[in-house]
């Protein structure tokens, strides 16, 4: 996926969203770039619990790199369809594709109501370099 076809969290989750066979909304989410990088060499994750409900903005599972160990939020609500297993063994496909094959979770969605509160590429841009300020 491109980064400029996808939406933002504030805590620098992205999300892809489309449609499953029954035509239901479902979001892709994982972890940017900008995140990966600064979380540094990435040694373990604790992939969200399938069947469980989010909502925006609490936290789902954990990433541990050698610097921190970070919480990942659900960036929409709903329940958590399915996870990428293949990270468990090989968490460092996140660092090497954020938004492909690192992909954490697919969610769900009840609505699309809380896809407005999510930014741009363009506007995500700007708040990683208000950060590094």
């Amino acid at each position: 996926m491109k980064p400029e076809e996808l939406r933002f969290s504030p805590t620098h989750e992205w999300v892809h969203v489309s449609s499953d066979e029954e035509g239901r909304a479902v979001a892709t989410m994982g972890l940017s770039a900008h995140a990966v990088e600064a979380l540094t060499d990435l040694v373990f994750i604790e992939l969200p619990q399938v069947g469980r409900r989010v909502q925006p903005g609490e936290s789902i599972s954990e990433i541990e790199s050698v610097k921190a160990v970070s919480d990942i939020y659900a960036p929409v609500s709903g329940e958590i369809e399915s996870v990428n297993d293949a990270l468990a063994d090989a968490v460092e496909t996140i660092s090497q594709d954020p938004y492909g094959a690192g992909w954490i979770a697919r969610i769900r969605m009840d609505d699309d109501a809380g896809l407005e509160k999510l930014m741009d590429y363009t506007r995500y841009q700007q708040q990683c370099q208000e950060e590094e300020c």
